[in-house]
């Protein structure tokens, strides 16, 4: 796979309304522990949520009362976004350069996004942006590879792009950049129940299938059917998944 980051980035835009439709949310769990990592409740927290997409990771916060502000470079993701959250506002932007002044927000959150950011960049940015005692959290869900037929599914899916796992060094990025900050990190184990289509058309909207020829995504899909119907049969699948969060507080 030869795809620039740009390029994979990108891609998400033309499976907007797919990825809003059949991506995992996070379990209510996540939202504790970002609580408690953060130092203080959701509720009534200034928050700025980064990379937002179509506003997966969005709802929940706005749910606990949060008032969240969501940074999406992305125009079809932005557009999901606006349809099913309209009362967030939205900016064009991304988490290397955020288009905000100094000290405007509680948190700053990343949900399955930080990876398409410079590190470098996107920290010194995001802690530009925090009042004092604020907090940065970045969270993903990851596949739980525990799992049998995730482990082979992840074999199959490895021959057509490996990524450098960025999840699970998120803390350690962070401290390389600021030294003066303790990251904190915790996982939390959850599942959904979903049909065999809704597996398959969420996995078509990862960046690594998404920037495949048509025929060629069209063929993989394919073969990811026959793969899980030796599996699961018609019935639904059960996809397993590991939450990783990290989390940092900035000095009050």
């Amino acid at each position: 796979m030869t795809a620039s980051k740009a390029t994979l980035a990108a891609s998400f835009n033309a499976v907007a309304a797919d990825y809003a439709a059949t991506r995992p949310g996070y379990p209510a769990a996540l939202y504790d522990a970002v609580e408690e990592l953060a130092g203080r409740p959701l509720h009534g927290a200034d928050v700025l949520d980064v990379g937002a997409g179509t506003g997966i990771g969005t709802a929940p916060m706005l749910a606990r009362g949060a008032q969240v502000t969501a940074a999406e470079p992305g125009p079809g993701m932005a557009a999901q976004l606006r349809a099913q959250l309209p009362d967030v506002p939205v900016v064009r932007g991304s988490g290397d350069a955020l288009p905000f002044t100094a000290d405007s927000f509680d948190l700053v959150t990343y949900a399955q996004a930080w990876h398409w950011t410079d590190p470098a960049r996107s920290v010194p940015e995001a802690l530009r942006v925090l009042r004092p005692g604020g907090a940065l959290a970045l969270w993903w869900n990851v596949p739980d590879g525990s799992v049998d037929w995730i482990t082979a599914q992840e074999r199959r899916l490895q021959r057509q792009w490996r990524q450098d796992d960025i999840t699970q060094r998120a803390g350690t990025l962070i401290q390389d950049i600021d030294p003066s900050l303790s990251p904190h990190s915790r996982e939390l184990r959850w599942s959904r129940t979903i049909p065999l289509d809704t597996h398959l058309a969420s996995l078509a909207t990862h960046s690594y299938i998404a920037t495949l020829p048509a025929d060629r995504a069209a063929a993989l899909i394919e073969a990811e059917r026959a793969a899980l119907r030796d599996v699961f049969g018609d019935g639904p699948v059960t996809e397993p998944y590991v939450v990783r969060l990290t989390a940092v507080r900035t000095t009050p």
